[in-house]
């Protein structure tokens, strides 16, 4: 699995003790945090149960936990999302958000709490194209694309010609429903982060693959409105669980023990 994490080795016992207990106490003050549950493994409603869980969800717990710090939980679709931050509706949004300089013109970021490699997603029996290159060169294919995200820019700059128009971009609501898009054969091809797309094609008994080089790296953030008190405390409480080990184990969890749809 290509994930790469900022992460440092485990810490000892001790030393996590005494990092927790320098963090500032928020005394049990009220946090919003939207997201939108639909991006596995960091977000996502669990087959079976229809409970919100994730990595996102563990981290933000383990979060509030060190700060003292209430949680309330908001659903909300990604093009809404920056711009509800932005405008102060809610305090926090989450949901694998790449830190990018014209998302930071509207909101504030925390510091990075994963890296994550672009990879293209196909159904496991693709065979007209195995990379970026040949997939551009066919133009009979098509790709599913969540507007305003990272991957409709890297496939519209990056794969494709620039143009945003062009119509070999169909573009969905969610990114969930580009997949099933790609699963029924409307699209060829999906592009997601590293994170979602291990999961999907763990959860999809062969009916997916990863194919190609990885398109780049990014960084995931929480946001906040502009000039949020949160940043630092939030910034302290992922330094923290970075050394002593606490993001290590989360990785662990979801992206090696989890497996989607079981």
């Amino acid at each position: 699995m290509k994930i790469i994490a900022a992460l440092t080795g485990l810490a000892t016992a001790a030393f996590a003790t005494i990092a927790t207990a320098e963090l500032p106490d928020l005394n049990g003050r009220e946090v919003v945090v939207v997201t939108e549950n639909a991006y596995p493994p960091l977000q996502f409603v669990e087959p079976g149960t229809g409970d919100a869980i994730g990595w996102e969800y563990d981290a933000m717990a383990e979060i509030a936990k060190r700060l003292n710090f209430a949680l309330e939980y908001e659903n909300i679709s990604w093009d809404a999302m920056i711009p509800a931050v932005s405008e102060g509706q809610y305090d926090l949004g989450m949901t694998g958000i790449t830190i990018r300089d014209d998302r930071k013109e509207k909101v504030d970021f925390s510091a990075p709490y994963m890296r994550s490699e672009m990879v293209m997603l196909v159904r496991g029996d693709e065979e007209r194209f195995a990379d970026a290159k040949s997939f551009a060169a066919n133009e009979d294919l098509l790709m599913a694309a969540q507007p305003g995200t990272t991957p409709f820019y890297v496939g519209v700059y990056d794969v494709l010609d620039g143009n945003e128009q062009n119509p070999r971009i169909v573009t969905f609501e969610t990114f969930g429903a580009g997949v099933q898009a790609l699963r029924t054969g409307d699209v060829d091809l999906a592009l997601t982060d590293s994170t979602a797309g291990n999961g999907y094609v763990t959860a999809s008994n062969g009916g997916l693959k990863i194919v190609g080089d990885p398109l780049g790296t990014e960084d995931f953030g929480f946001i906040f409105p502009k000039g949020s008190d949160l940043v630092a405390p939030i910034n302290a409480a992922i330094a923290a669980m970075k050394e002593d080990g606490t993001i290590d184990a989360l990785n662990q969890k979801w992206f090696l023990d989890y497996k989607l749809g079981e």
